[in-house]
This record gives C-alpha cells, sequence and structure tokens, in this order.
C-alpha cells in the first residue's frame, strides 16, 4: 500500500526543484537554501533501503536541467552528499535536533564545496566562501519543515 504513495516523493522533488528556480531579488541568491539537498537528505534518513545515490543523482540531473548549471554539477554534488547520508543516517536519527542541524550544516557544506569545484574547472569561481551559505539557510529551515514532512509520510504510509 505505501508503494502507491512514492508519489509523494517526486511531489516534494518538484516542489524543491520549483523553489531552486524561483525569482529572488539578487542581494538574496547567495542565501537561497539547496531544498534538494534537504529533500535527500530526509529521504535517505527516512528510507535509506530504497532512496540512494542514484535518487540523488537523477535529483541533481533534474536540479541541472532546470537551473541551467553545467550538466552533471548538481548531479555529482547531491551523489556525493546521499553517500555521506548513507553512511550515518543511523547515527543521525539518534541525534537531538540542535546535533541534526549541525550534521545538515556539515552535509551540504560537503555538497556545496563539490559544486564550487566543479564551478572553479568550468572557469566559474566564487569569490571568498560565499558558496556555502546555502549550507547555513538549509540547516535552518531542516527543523522547520522536516516535521511537517515527516507527519504527512506518515500519514500517507510512504516506505
Amino acid at each position: 500500500m505505501g508503494a502507491n504513495n512514492r508519489w509523494f516523493i517526486v511531489a516534494t522533488v518538484v516542489i524543491a526543484l520549483l523553489l531552486a528556480v524561483m525569482p529572488l531579488p539578487q542581494a538574496w541568491l547567495w542565501f537561497r537554501p539547496s531544498f534538494t539537498a534537504l529533500l535527500v537528505i530526509f529521504w535517505i534518513n527516512r528510507m535509506p533501503q530504497s532512496v540512494g545515490v542514484g535518487f540523488a543523482w537523477l535529483v541533481g540531473l533534474a536540479e541541472d536541467l532546470v537551473t541551467g548549471a553545467a550538466l552533471g554539477t548538481h548531479a555529482l554534488a547531491l551523489a556525493v552528499l546521499a553517500y555521506f547520508s548513507l553512511l550515518t543516517y543511523q547515527r543521525t536519527r539518534a541525534f537531538n535536533p540542535a546535533q541534526q542541524l549541525l550534521w545538515v550544516f556539515v552535509l551540504v557544506g560537503i555538497q556545496q564545496v563539490v559544486g564550487n569545484w566543479v564551478h572553479n574547472l568550468a572557469g566559474k569561481p566564487v569569490p571568498g566562501l560565499m558558496f556555502l551559505w546555502p549550507a547555513l539557510t538549509t540547516a535552518l529551515l531542516w527543523p522547520l519543515i522536516t516535521p511537517w514532512l515527516d507527519r504527512m509520510a506518515g500519514r500517507l504510509l510512504v516506505r
């Protein structure tokens, strides 16, 4: 019965992709949270047997397409994030909310470092540590968004 409700996973990814291209004032662009990273971490923590590196790669590829990034930039970064999430999901589940927030910051920070590395290879370097702002904003959203996602996934029996 739960497998029929996996549409909810797809719906959350579509919403995250829409938020990735939502127009923002120029000054706010550096602070846009990585909604796709947040979802990858959430779904891996919730369903590590079903959602993994391949899922993250596909989500990243979709994000590359909708944002116009070099093909594979987000895919590689989210795959690395998914790998570390899979390695640590059992510990992450036992963390208190503050520890989870810090761990999400570290995971998304790793994702941002990988993405910035690819941008540097493409000749589009980011000055300083500006590329880490999304890690902070994503981590701050974690305790606000994940309880709702968890309740909805539980109600819909997403397994």
